[in-house]
């Protein structure tokens, strides 16, 4: 229903093409204009010059903001709620973003104790009280809107478009996974540790369309979202990650593209689908994955 609800209203299907078409443009533009470019060298220049917080700001106030343009369109261009665009349900159920939000939270900060005491050497405890109190204001203002941007985006917007276009539910989720792993291309990471790390972006939006498709609703996906930038980027920061930040520790080892790259996607992502499915009763997966729009009666606001 999360993608049927919107045959009850008449949306022009060509208008679900501006905001995706205006950022995918946006992004290829910067990638080639950036092409040749150490994007880690940039970052380090910036920081330099406007220091950690202010390069934070700078890197994640545009995409928090442009959260605000996608809402105002869905609502004001096309005539849409924002409770049709988050949720199949009755109203949101803010319930599942903080359950969500609190077990991937948790398994990060257990895995990056797990991690510290298994190599400390890779670490460095750069917790100072001043600088990383401003840092979670900071962070706790910014980084959930800028997560729900992607989410409402990928997951809300360009999937129901391209679920209403195409009559399918697969087609959206495999597009919408494969262009939210493209947006990442630019990040530092993918600089130091090559393409093989786009196995993990392309996973993560694979991992988060199911979660929205099988639960019916964006509050799954927005609550881990959430919870894995904005705990990760409290916890632990690096030279070559796309956030720099005043975390409680700094990875100082050398990066590389290994085995670790598929654990979530192979480990924790099923355990998650796992734990998800028991909760709130999962059933008919190949459906709810794979199967057609079914046609509603249409009905004029």
């Amino acid at each position: 229903m999360y993608i049927e609800q919107l045959q009850k209203i008449k949306i022009s299907l060509w208008s679900y093409a501006v905001i995706p078409f205006s950022f995918l443009a946006l992004m290829i533009f910067i990638y080639f204009s950036s092409d040749g470019v150490d994007t880690n060298e940039v970052i380090k220049k910036t920081i330099e010059k406007y220091g950690i917080n202010g390069t934070f700001v700078m890197l994640v106030a545009p995409l928090s903001f442009m959260l605000f343009i996608v809402l105002f369109y869905n609502k004001f261009i096309q005539n849409n709620s924002l409770r049709i665009l988050t949720t199949s349900r009755p109203k949101i159920d803010w319930s599942r973003v903080f359950f969500s939000f609190g077990l991937w939270g948790g398994i990060t900060i257990l895995t990056t104790i797990i991690g510290y005491y298994a190599a400390p050497e890779d670490f460095v405890i750069q917790f100072n009280p001043e600088k990383f109190a401003v840092f979670v204001v900071l962070a706790v203002v910014l980084i959930p809107f800028q997560a729900s941007f992607e989410e409402y985006l990928f997951r809300g917007h360009m999937l129901q478009g391209l679920g209403l276009a195409t009559k399918t539910r697969w087609v959206p989720l495999l597009v919408t996974s494969f262009l939210f792993g493209i947006m990442h291309i630019g990040n530092p990471e993918v600089d130091k540790m090559g393409m093989i790390i786009m196995f993990y972006y392309i996973g993560t939006g694979l991992f988060l369309g199911i979660l929205t498709l099988m639960d019916e609703g964006l509050e799954l996906a927005l609550g881990f979202h959430a919870a894995n930038n904005l705990i990760g980027a409290l916890l632990v920061t690096s030279d070559w990650s796309a956030f720099q930040t005043h975390s409680i520790l700094k990875d100082v080892s050398v990066p590389s593209a290994n085995f670790q790259i598929f654990i979530p996607i192979l480990v924790f992502f099923p355990i998650l689908l796992y734990i998800f499915s028991k909760k709130y009763k999962w059933s008919n997966w190949k459906e709810r994955l794979f199967g057609n729009i079914k046609p509603l009666q249409v009905k004029e606001k």
